[in-house]
């Protein structure tokens, strides 16, 4: 059965004796509280001082090879037997002291609680440096208690607060620093760890104080193992470890790593150095669950006999206090070379936590005792699991992502976003290869003339206009204006529409019948080859924006518009063909050389969801930022214009007057102030320049990821925002942290569709799914830190 029993040293000192000397009992869920009282003994205290002085000399003379240097100042002679007489008094002294009638009390009492054969933790509390460093092990006491071991504590502490983790190989994480070892061998010390067969152990040899912090900061630990040179200073109140040739430590000076440790799993830390009572006090104000140490300064053999004693016992199963007491006893057999040596190691223990047990390291599994409970946190995960529960995490919001973004909740935020995007886009300058003659109010309201149907301009204005542009030799002609009724023919007119519209540099426009929106279409001019027709088919997105073009489409059995080819793609492939490009179509594309136009595919096609038509070959419009060089009706019949722009030009000829509903928005409209569409002559310049600067000036294509590339995309980000969040620490930084990854994720996204570097594939990147992944990541991942940082039950330990 195991007890616990807590001596309590406090309001006193050894001049002036303890008036109040508590001790309590726990087992079984049940508690006792003994009083008593320990009388002044100041003659302890210059005994004590006596003995370390002469225990330093006696090692000196005897050349041990010490994990620090000794100072055995006002020593001059010094016999291994006058040492061995010291030792003795001090052994006596102290149980003589223990024996006072106003502790007997206390003693008695517990001995009608205790048994034998029960594993019994005594925990001496005070704040006193001199109790701490009394060799308490010599009480009498413990030899009636062959299974009870002695333990220090400070005065002050508390509960640890643990979130530990269950490592799924069962192995304990040991972190071993193997410090500045001028003089003294710590090679034994590291093969003892390697030989452990359960344990995964990382070595620090001669750390920097930045390379140990950030493995205390960074990994989940069981063990601490420091072994070098380190030393008590200000009479033991602070300790000092050597962790290389130039640097030194005190525990102050990584504390806030230490804590982080032992908030994340730390339980014990062993100190196989020399005179580790400061260590040990400093590290008790960290709330530590048990620390090892030794004493007074250590010989190298004693120090390795210890290690390996204790690991044997430890890692056998036995108990953490029985394994230190088999461990520390086994050092007499040395004690002809190394008077002394099972003084030296003792325990420091938090009273609040029980002893760990090799097992339950290996299981990772923590308990905190508090008055008499124990706080099992069940929650055990190693950082392998921890990583992989934030991933599957991430993996559940990437598949929600999808299948909200398959429903459209997030097209129309998606398709805000891209236009703003395409705003942020530098100027460009000007696609000399177009000219784009305007037929403009003025030009309509100075020329009324009587046409049939509904014209801008009659159809003689048209083959003036036509004729005069001939004959500055442009490469092609696009007349963007229907011509579905032909106006009578006038033969006193030299030149008819009819001859003109014959040139094989022509191509005139018709109109698909779209059944589905109840549009009949409109069909081309009377006497054209469908090779030279182009439909202008429009189609915008929800709202009211056009984005896409579509270059090629079926057309409907009945419908007066039979070309599969629309008029951009028509100019486009006349003017390439004069480069000696000839075009590639395919059902899925549009080929010139090298350049290929994929068509936009139903589905997950960029931000299109639900609802879009995506019929025939559709791409994304790489609206160039600038305007076209244009000339109107009038400049070109009154000989205005400097006829040297339409040679080997593409020539547009449209209508721009407000009084022809033929005006579109872009997303350039929504920057206008006020808002403001633009002429559907322009759209087809845009589209016609959009495939002539891919194929002729490396311009990029705009593409999108396919439906497994946007799945990838969205859990990368996903994943890497679930990461960030889980390493970073505090929650402010946690915020920072998402915000600086949705700001770096639209910067990404921007420079994607704006092709940096140039002549790079332009590409429209999820940004608004992923925002929603990277914020719903870290959400989820914050709840699952939340979860993972209280315990899940309270239960009675049974001891």
């Amino acid at each position: 059965m195991t007890k616990l029993v807590v001596f309590s040293l406090l309001g006193g000192d050894l001049e002036l004796g303890f008036p109040v000397v508590t001790a309590q009992l726990w087992h079984n869920n049940q508690s006792f509280k003994l009083i008593g009282s320990l009388p002044a003994v100041p003659e302890l205290s210059e005994l004590y001082k006596r003995w370390q002085l002469l225990y330093e000399a006696v090692h000196e003379s005897l050349g041990s090879n010490q994990r620090i240097k000794v100072h055995s100042q006002d020593i001059t002679h010094i016999s291994v037997s006058d040492f061995d007489s010291l030792c003795q008094q001090l052994q006596a002294r102290i149980n003589t002291w223990l024996k006072s009638e106003s502790f007997q009390n206390i003693e008695r009492q517990l001995r009608t609680l205790l048994s034998r054969d029960d594993e019994i933790r005594v925990i001496i509390e005070t704040h006193i440096t001199l109790l701490h460093r009394l060799p308490w092990h010599l009480w009498n006491f413990f030899e009636d208690y062959p299974k009870a071991e002695i333990a220090l504590s400070n005065h002050e502490y508390a509960s640890p607060q643990q979130i530990v983790q269950k490592s799924p190989k069962g192995e304990v994480k040991i972190l071993a620093i193997l410090g500045h070892n001028f003089g003294i061998d710590i090679e034994k010390d590291r093969s003892l760890l390697q030989g452990l067969t359960d344990a995964q152990t990382t070595f620090l040899v001669e750390p920097t104080r930045r390379e140990l912090d950030e493995q205390l900061w960074d990994r989940d630990w069981d063990i601490l193992f420091f072994a070098g040179h380190s030393v008590s200073l200000a009479d033991g109140e602070k300790g000092e470890i050597h962790i290389n040739q130039t640097e030194s430590l005190t525990i102050s000076q990584f504390k806030n790593a230490l804590q982080t440790a032992i908030t994340r799993g730390l339980k014990l830390a062993i100190f196989n150095s020399c005179d580790g009572i400061g260590l040990a006090r400093n590290l008790a104000d960290l709330n530590i669950p048990q620390i090892i140490v030794m004493r007074e300064p250590v010989p190298d053999l004693v120090a390795q006999q210890f290690l390996n004693n204790f690991l044997m016992a430890f890692t056998s199963g036995k108990p953490f206090f029985r394994s230190v007491r088999e461990a520390r006893e086994r050092l007499q057999a040395l004690e002809n070379e190394f008077p002394c040596a099972s003084w030296l190691p003792v325990i420091c223990q938090n009273p609040t936590t029980v002893p760990i047990t090799w097992q339950a390291l290996r299981a990772r599994q923590n308990h905190n005792e508090v008055g008499g409970k124990v706080l099992t946190n069940s929650r055990v995960l190693t950082p392998k699991t921890k990583i992989l529960t934030v991933l599957l995490s991430t993996v559940m919001v990437t598949l929600s992502t999808i299948g909200l973004r398959y429903l459209g909740v997030f097209q129309k935020a998606e398709l805000q976003t891209f236009d703003q995007m395409m705003l942020l886009r530098p100027k460009e300058e000007i696609d000399p290869r177009l000219l784009v003659v305007e037929i403009t109010e003025k030009d309509i309201q100075s020329r009324q003339e009587i046409t049939t149907g509904l014209k801008s301009i009659s159809d003689s204005t048209l083959a003036q206009l036509l004729n005069k542009l001939q004959k500055y030799q442009p490469r092609v002609i696009g007349v963007d204006i229907y011509r579905d009724f032909t106006d009578p023919p006038d033969k006193l007119k030299p030149i008819q529409l009819a001859t003109e519209l014959s040139q094989d540099n022509v191509v005139v426009v018709c109109k698909g019948r779209d059944t589905k929106h109840d549009t009949q279409g409109v069909k081309p001019p009377l006497g054209v080859p469908v090779e030279r027709q182009g439909f202008t088919d429009a189609i915008q997105d929800s709202d009211g924006i056009v984005r896409r073009q579509i270059m090629m489409m079926a057309q409907e059995l009945t419908s007066p518009c039979t070309t599969p080819h629309s008029l951009s793609l028509q100019l486009a492939a006349r003017y390439l063909h004069d480069e000696n490009i000839q075009p590639e179509l395919n059902e899925d594309y549009v080929k010139f050389g090298s350049k290929v136009f994929k068509r936009l595919k139903p589905g997950l096609s960029g931000g299109y969801q639900q609802g879009v038509d995506l019929g025939g070959i559709q791409i994304l419009i790489n609206y160039r930022n600038a305007n076209y060089q244009t000339v109107s009706l009038e400049d070109v019949l009154s000989n205005k214009v400097n006829f040297a722009l339409l040679k080997d030009r593409v020539v547009l000829v449209g209508v721009t007057a407000n009084t022809v509903s033929d005006t579109w928005s872009t997303p350039y409209s929504a920057a206008q102030q006020p808002y403001q569409e633009i002429s559907g002559v322009f759209i087809q310049a845009q589209m016609v320049s959009q495939i002539l600067s891919a194929v002729l000036d490396e311009r990029p294509i705009l593409w999108v990821l396919p439906d497994w590339g946007d799945i990838l995309w969205i859990w990368g980000w996903s994943s890497i925002s679930g990461l960030i969040v889980w390493r970073v620490r505090s929650l402010l930084n946690k915020g920072c942290a998402i915000v600086t990854t949705v700001i770096i994720l639209y910067g990404v996204c921007a420079i994607a569709l704006w092709a940096v570097p140039s002549g790079s594939i332009a590409t429209w990147l999820p940004f608004i799914p992923s925002a929603f992944a990277v914020v719903t990541s870290s959400v989820v991942v914050l709840f699952i830190q939340s979860r993972q940082e209280f315990p899940t039950s309270v239960y009675p330990s049974i001891k």
